[in-house]
């Protein structure tokens, strides 16, 4: 974790990967330049002209280089380019376009810009996901208008920005509208701290805009009607999102802009956009191909009578991913049919009121099915039907109606072993359940090798397998054993320290590890910090680690982007060993709001740990101890 490396883009990666062959060849090539400066530097009567055609020949070799890397668009791959010599590190840095930042405090916005001078995409991380589920306190920091600043004076030319995680204002949003004539592309993330003021400069002056998509993002009803902000004439508008704002829009304004968008392809709503006017969009924009449908109910009793809502679907024959559901009323499901054919994509995870019935009617006819997204409510049965139907599946996510450890969670080890054995194309899967065996994960397992995800969330505390009463260490064990591709695991249920021992034999790939009530001992921890050599995150909450455990990742913390945890037995002194033999890691001991600072016995409530090139940060709230 700690910022060994003076190479700002290495903070970003999720994993360290060796450099691809091509690579390899091109360094040899450089070898020869370094022999004739050695023989320039001690040449006689002629040193002066080797040493000037030498000039010539690097400045040729960085031409041909920066041609080559021009082509190379992977991040991970440009990061290991980087690090060839200093040449490839210049040139690299001149040919690099995008910038991906995976902690916003991992590194200072001044060393981004002094590093990478042509820039147009940015992408930055805010807080650690575990902020999603409210074990973060929501004033931790990650704004983002320090990089507001400095981005606005050194990348005029930027045209993408992605946040994920982070804080933005409405003065932030104000200086991208005015620093970025050439701004096209903004896209947050569960985002926070603007409204919908803020998006309203950015449709007015932001006139080359061609994707605005606000996801899970908290959005502030400031009572502007942003949408009719949207200049009068054409658009350039090709992605529309905003099922995340929680507050009426001029529907008029919405169409109107439809109309004026020729090039709109995705199209997500929000809740207060009724079935009715959905069908009037549609008829107005039939080239979709991602629609995000609103409430798909008539929010309004005095609507005019209902439309051939199935020949607006019809008539959408480019539509490949479908969503939104929010308020879904179930008798206008039929509708839909038309397209379930093209489908690759079906979020149905705001559509709690689907049963088991109206969900196969559905599935059925997704024969093309690549992702779903769904609610448990669909029981272990619509798994079935979603296994007999879609073979080319190759991501399904299975969310709990109720998150909580004693509901009666409706899925079972018989949804997931249907999943295994009808879509042996799978590669990532998340699945909420409160009842698992080994055998259905085993056979997952054996069924899905190529498993690149796998999330198995077992709510309740320590639950065993429910047959045989055995903790679930062999299903976990094959699944790092037989998946061989696996880059991200999630592990519940009643796991001994075997568990942790299977995924540090065999997790060689692992980067991504989540941790919850697992393990008996410190033991467990340090079998994974000493047998996963590529783990870059690590997210644990109430587990029995101890400053053993901690101490037994030292060798491998300036590898990571970070590691968290939450209400285990690490103690305030533990915390400041770590910090003292690894100086420039940032230690930080999160607390609560309202109480004090740990004592140095006291076991600490949160620690997050992360590499930084740039040491503590400057907007260190009060609940906050860096060490």
């Amino acid at each position: 974790m700690s910022g060994g490396s003076d190479n700002p883009s290495e903070m970003s990666e999720d994993d360290d990967r060796p450099c691809p062959s091509d690579l390899t060849i091109t360094v040899a090539a450089v070898k020869p330049r370094n022999c004739c400066f050695n023989a320039a530097a001690h040449g006689g009567v002629n040193g002066g002209a080797v040493a000037g055609s030498v000039a010539g020949a690097d400045q040729v070799l960085e031409n041909v280089l920066e041609n080559v890397l021009c082509f190379l668009t992977d991040r991970r791959d440009r990061n290991s380019a980087s690090l060839v010599s200093k040449s490839w590190y210049r040139t690299e840095a001149l040919t690099r376009s995008e910038v991906f930042i995976g902690n916003c405090y991992a590194i200072s916005p001044g060393r981004v810009t002094a590093r990478f001078k042509r820039v147009n995409s940015v992408a930055i991380k805010g807080k650690p996901r575990f902020a999603d589920f409210s074990l973060l306190p929501p004033d931790w920091g990650a704004h983002f208008t320090p990089w507001a600043s400095v981005l606005g004076e050194s990348y005029r030319g930027l045209e993408k920005l992605y946040l994920k995680r982070m804080s933005i204002s409405d003065d932030d949003l104000v200086l991208l509208a005015r620093c970025f004539p050439s701004f096209k592309e903004l896209v947050l993330v569960c985002c926070e701290g603007f409204g919908t003021s803020g998006l309203a400069i950015v449709a007015r002056d932001c006139r080359q805009i061609r994707v605005l998509d606000l996801i899970e993002s908290d959005v502030s009803d400031d009572e502007v009607d942003w949408i009719s902000y949207f200049p009068e004439n054409k658009t350039c508008l090709e992605s529309l999102t905003f099922d995340c704002v929680e507050c009426p829009i001029d529907f008029d304004a919405l169409e109107r802009l439809v109309i004026r968008s020729p090039s709109l392809k995705r199209l997500s709503l929000n809740r207060f956009v009724s079935i009715t006017q959905l069908y009037r969009l549609m008829v107005r924009a039939p080239q979709l191909t991602n629609l995000g449908t609103g409430s798909f109910g008539n929010l309004a009793v005095n609507d005019d009578s209902d439309p051939d809502y199935a020949s607006a679907f019809a008539a959408c024959k480019s539509v490949v991913c479908l969503s939104g559901f929010r308020e879904i009323a179930p008798e206008y499901l039929p509708a839909i049919y038309p397209v379930c054919g093209n489908l690759t994509s079906l979020n149905f995870s705001f559509a709690a009121n689907i049963n088991t019935e109206q969900f196969k009617s559905v599935i059925s006819r997704c024969h093309k099915l690549q992702v779903l997204w769904v609610f448990d409510s669909v029981c272990d049965e619509g798994l079935e039907a979603a296994a007999a139907t879609c073979k080319d599946l190759r991501e399904i996510r299975v969310f709990p109606i109720e998150a909580r450890e004693d509901a009666d969670a409706p899925v079972s080890e018989v949804g997931l072993l249907a999943i295994s054995e009808g879509c042996r194309k799978l590669r990532s899967i998340l699945y909420f359940c409160q009842r698992m065996t080994n055998a259905a994960v085993i056979a997952m397992s054996k069924n899905c090798p190529d498993l690149v995800v796998f999330r198995l969330c077992i709510m309740g505390r320590h639950l065993p397998d429910h047959v045989t009463g055995e903790p679930m260490d062999e299903g976990f064990g094959a699944i790092v054993k037989n998946c061989k591709k696996l880059t991200r695991l999630a592990v519940s249920g009643l796991l001994t320290d075997k568990a942790f021992s299977y995924i540090g034999q065999y997790g060689k790939l692992v980067r991504t590890l989540s941790v919850a009530f697992a393990g008996n001992s410190d033991l467990a921890l340090k079998y994974v910090l000493e047998g996963c050599p590529k783990l870059q995150k690590l997210e644990i909450r109430d587990c029995p680690f101890g400053d053993l455990a901690l101490r037994s990742g030292l060798h491998h913390y300036h590898n990571m982007r970070f590691l968290w945890l939450s209400s285990c037995r690490v103690t305030l002194q533990g915390c400041q060993e770590i910090a003292r033999q690894l100086p420039r890691l940032v230690v930080e001991v999160i607390g609560r709001e309202d109480e004090e600072g740990c004592k140095t016995g006291d076991h600490v409530n949160t620690l997050y740990m992360y590499r930084s090139l740039d040491g503590p940060r400057a907007d260190v709230p009060s609940f906050v101890q860096i060490m």
